[in-house]
């Protein structure tokens, strides 16, 4: 069973950069497909990033492209998030997925994921 817990959210002004991680405990994320949600009130949770299983393959949500980057460190098990010229709407609550199942065509598809963590929020304000 893989465990993740997300770290790094916080408070920043539009156009600033932040870095939110997701560490894995249980299990090796070798072989996992891995990916980055995010959920602001009110609205259904958004795709945002994706690893796909093999790791060589990178995919990003339209609202994001561009400004985000998603890397993987099999060796820490760790997957992250980094995030730049941040604006107000992506203002959310940051959530990491893992799926040993998931096919690429599949990447953006939530219900794809078997594993999530809690989340950590991400607030872009003045």
């Amino acid at each position: 069973q893989v465990q993740l817990v997300e770290s790094g959210g916080g408070l920043v002004q539009p156009g600033g950069s932040l870095r939110v991680s997701c560490a894995a405990s249980g299990r090796s994320l070798n072989g996992y497909a891995v990916a980055w949600f995010r959920q602001a009130p009110g609205q259904e949770r958004e795709f945002v990033a994706a690893f796909s299983r093999n790791g060589g393959f990178t995919y990003y949500g339209d609202s994001v492209k561009g400004r985000f980057t998603i890397s993987r460190d099999n060796g820490k098990n760790t997957v992250d998030l980094q995030m730049n010229n941040l604006k107000p709407e992506d203002t959310a609550v940051y959530f990491c997925a893992a799926g040993r199942g998931v096919i690429t065509s599949s990447l953006r598809n939530r219900a794809q994921y078997d594993h999530w963590g809690q989340g950590t929020t991400v607030t872009v304000s003045a």
